[in-house]
């Protein structure tokens, strides 16, 4: 029977009781258990029991998953835990369901089993870069079980004094390994072990192909090299017995630090010009591979290594392998003057090939390997000897620019030289003074934050702490706390446990174990901040004097040993300026002019001027006649209560214009300034009597600005002509206001006239249609052409409130055209029967030129909406 038919029955059976269960939670959820609880106390009992046992079933689940995907258990020892525990609890339960989906996959055919890389799994074609810039969590996060647990040789974390070589044995050696391991005290004042093959690496002399310049070896077709995959013993012997008969070898490494405190070596690439092999440096018996310095050491075989920097330490920390020949290519882009100096740009400048660099954040630990990153391993020494072959034909083909100094080429291999001196030392950190690899020092120094006594000494504590926890369990110590958390622990220094969780809920949540302890931790150095030194403090003693550390002897100087004494301002000056250099300051800043002394005097010359030679004559005042004298000596006469009666306005009289020239404005601004309501009631108003006692002056202003008004309308009415395409008619216009603007201004008068009773024609004629309406637009009419006849001779009249209308009972027209107070506002309405559009009556009948009110709005239904459809 087919695996599939077989699974079937029992998936129907699980999903069946899932379901029953499912729905019964949300029927309990829907509930009001604290009211049940409160009412029966039997239910509250029942509650409380069933309760504790799901809380079992499921710690006791979380267990079994824990172990199963390598994470840490959470814990579930009341309710409230679940909710602390949560973000744990998925993730277990995540990883348990990836599991059981692929172990369904696989049993059901539906993906193939994955098995370890073999010799054919590297046989496949040059593959595009992936169009992904994003690595899969699950490959850079592996939530694997710790592959350093299995080592027969267990990596100590906490060992006292001086790293010690691991190499047991030493070819090539020109000096004994006994005599080589000799201690030596460094800058720090700590012991540290000599490297095992200083004399071998400085008095190396490179073959003599490796300074001249040769044809290149072209690398093969990928797909006719054969990928290794070495993770027995008998495999490595095989592949040294090949190493041994090349002379050039190309290495690579990858490398894991976050599950780890002192770093991880997870896999070597080695290639020669026709295979490629992918060491598994994880396995238990890796001490054994110290045997590869028989090729690693031999000066006479050229390693090739890019940005070997790390590489040699790694090598030696963990495999006790040390390079003797090195050639880094790094160096060699750096000589030549490369844009770019990462392997990524070499492979694509000479080989045409993108690396997919995604996969370098990857956790090398994962085993089996996926095809990905064996392929991206196995790529990155493939075509290093030939890209190796063209930087050394160009550095050959340089010479130095001075004679005296050496050739490029011979730079590259005393660079790589120095790369292969580097000797790895114990990650150290003194607590007190943060000096160390580890220590705390670097990134106080550089923090914008300054912490007072207390937070200093929680900072420092915690740091300790953290560093201690992080050795213990071998771990990173950015995987126990990062330095976010680190830093929100010291400046808020929680009071409570359950304000420190809070702290640490995002980014450690393993520490809930140990949060007890952190706490503890965080209130004893609170109340040691105390009485301590603050961060501004530390730092100003430690710049002025010497750190004391407790690892070593002797002093260490933080910065640069100065006088305890503080430099005063006038020290702290510059002679010379920082902004403009060398340039000429002002004599009177610099001090070169010389100022005069306090009592020095001098003789000022006495001021002299010759009245004679001005001969302007001062302009007389006109004699005020005796009239005016008259009147201004006049007593003001008292006011009396008098009667006043309410004038209408009037427009004025073309007699009474004064000809006066007035030049036409030429800006757009000037006519729009007059269109304003403002403008055109400052022109109407007369002025007041007390400002202008003369009539006849009041009466010059008036007509100037009754003149100034007629000639810019003439204005508009020539703009309007020129839009029109008539600018002769507007050039005679302008000319005939020059010469007469008041003759002018009487004939636009007469003309509007005309072409208002025209117009009023024209409606009469339109209306004929509406006889309802007829009579009240003669009606309308006729008032209009009265008021235009009557207005050149209207006179101020009194006004007689017994023949006004009344306001408050003003009659109602049945007119469509009419407005809702009673006033037209269609044809022949609105003021001085100027035509517009009737105003809207919100107490009429809705009728069609009325606006209409918005539709009914479809609200939004509840239910399933059809957005997508078929």
């Amino acid at each position: 029977m087919d695996a599939s038919q077989e699974l079937k029955p029992l998936r129907d059976a699980v999903q069946s009781a899932l379901v029953t269960v499912t729905r019964s939670a949300n029927a309990l959820a829907n509930e009001d258990l604290q009211f049940q609880r409160t009412v029966h106390p039997s239910v509250a009992t029942r509650l409380d029991q069933n309760t504790e046992r799901l809380l079992q079933l499921a710690g006791g689940v979380l267990k079994s998953a824990a172990k199963l995907t390598g994470q840490h258990e959470p814990r579930l020892d009341d309710v409230d835990d679940v909710e602390i525990n949560w973000k744990g609890i998925v993730d277990v339960i995540d990883s348990l369901l990836e599991k059981a989906d692929t172990c369904l996959d696989e049993y059901t055919g539906l993906v193939k089993r994955k098995d370890a890389p073999t010799a054919e799994a590297g046989r496949d074609l040059k593959r595009p870069k992936s169009t992904t810039d994003r690595l899969d969590w699950s490959l850079k996060r592996a939530n694997i079980l710790k592959p350093q647990n299995a080592f027969e040789k267990k990596t100590r974390n906490s060992e006292p004094g001086p790293w010690k070589p691991v190499l047991t044995t030493k070819p090539h050696a020109q000096t004994p390994l006994q005599a080589s391991l000799t201690t030596f005290t460094n800058e720090e004042g700590l012991a540290q072990y000599k490297h095992p093959y200083e004399h071998e690496i400085t008095t190396m002399q490179y073959p003599a192909q490796v300074l001249e310049s040769r044809e290149p070896v072209n690398y093969l077709p990928i797909e006719k090299t054969k990928a290794i995959w070495v993770d027995t013993y008998e495999g490595v012997l095989e592949m040294l017995d090949e190493l041994k008969k090349a002379t050039e070898i190309a290495i690579d490494l990858e490398h894991h630090d976050f599950r780890t405190y002192t770093g991880l070596l997870s896999l070597m690439q080695i290639s020669t010009r026709e295979k490629d092999w992918i060491v598994d440096t994880l396995v238990p018996w890796r001490h054994k591979l110290e045997v590869l310095n028989e090729v690693f050491a031999d000066p006479k075989i050229l390693k090739v290594l890019h940005g070997a920097f790390m590489d040699t330490i790694w090598l030696q920390r963990d495999l006790g392998l040390y390079v003797v020949g090195l050639f880094d290519t790094f160096y060699a882009c750096e000589t030549l003057g490369y844009p770019g100096r990462s392997l990524a740009f070499l492979l694509k400048k000479f080989a045409d090939f993108d690396a997919d660099k995604k996969y370098q954040l990857a956790d090398w630990r994962i085993r089996p390997l996926p095809k990905e990153m064996f392929y991206y391993a196995r790529s990155d020494t493939h075509y290093l000897l030939y890209i190796y072959d063209m930087l050394r034909n160009e550095l050959a083909g340089l010479t130095p620019e001075n004679p005296a100094d050496e050739a490029p080429i011979s730079r590259v291999i005393h660079k790589s030289k120095d790369v292969s001196l580097q000797r790895y030392e114990h990650p150290f950190c003194d607590p007190e003074t943060g000096v160390g690899n580890r220590g705390w020092y670097n990134t106080l120094i550089k923090s914008p934050t300054l912490y007072n006594g207390e937070q200093f000494a929680v900072y420092k504590a915690v740091h300790k702490w953290r560093d201690y926890v992080a050795r213990r369990d071998d771990e990173s110590p950015v995987f126990i706390m990062t330095q976010q958390v680190l830093s929100d622990i010291a400046r808020i220094m929680p009071t409570d446990m359950k304000a420190l969780w809070s702290l640490l809920e995002a980014n450690a949540r393993g520490l809930k174990p140990r949060l007890n302890e952190l706490f503890d931790v965080v209130q004893e150095a609170r109340e040691r901040g105390v009485s301590g030194p603050t961060m501004l403090e530390f730092f100003r003693q430690s710049s002025t004097g010497t750190v004391q550390t407790s690892l070593g002897a002797k002093k260490v100087t933080s910065v640069v040993e100065i006088e305890a004494k503080p430099l005063s301002i006038e020290e702290l000056k510059s002679n010379r300026s920082q902004l403009w250099g060398d340039v000429a300051l002002n004599s009177v800043r610099d001090g070169s002019a010389k100022a005069p002394r306090m009592d020095y005097r001098e003789m000022i010359p006495l001021y002299s001027f010759d009245f004679a030679a001005v001969k302007e004559e001062l302009p007389k005042a006109e004699e005020a006649p005796p009239k005016a004298r008259a009147e201004e000596s006049k007593p003001p006469t008292p006011m009396e209560d008098e009667g006043f009666t309410l004038k209408g306005g009037r427009k004025r009289k073309a007699s009474e214009d004064i000809e006066t020239p007035v030049s036409v404005p030429e800006s757009a601004s000037d006519v729009e300034m007059d269109e304003t309501p403002a403008a055109a009631n400052e022109a109407d108003e007369p002025p007041s009597e007390g400002s202008d006692p003369d009539p006849i002056e009041r009466a010059k202003v008036q007509s100037k600005r009754s003149q100034k008004r007629e000639l810019k309308r003439i204005q508009r009415q020539a703009k309007e002509l020129i839009k029109q395409g008539k600018p002769e008619e507007a050039q005679q216009l302008l000319d005939a206001a020059k010469l007469d603007p008041v003759a002018l201004s009487r004939a636009s008068k007469k003309e509007r006239k005309e072409r208002k009773k025209r117009q009023h024609q024209q409606d009469q004629q339109q209306q004929e249609s509406l006889p309802d309406d007829e009579a009240a637009s003669e009606e309308e009419d006729d008032d209009a052409d009265a008021n235009d006849q009557q207005q050149p001779q209207q006179e101020d009249q009194p006004f007689d409130y017994t023949k006004a209308a009344s306001v408050l009972h003003a009659a109602r027209t049945n007119n469509a055209n009419t407005n809702w107070n009673g006033t037209g506002g269609g044809k022949g309405g609105g003021k001085n029967g100027r035509r517009g559009k009737p105003a809207f009556d919100p107490y009429a009948k809705k009728s069609g030129d009325a606006p209409q009110g918005a539709r009914k709005m479809n609200y939004e239904r509840a239910g399933r909406t059809a957005t997508f459809k078929k």
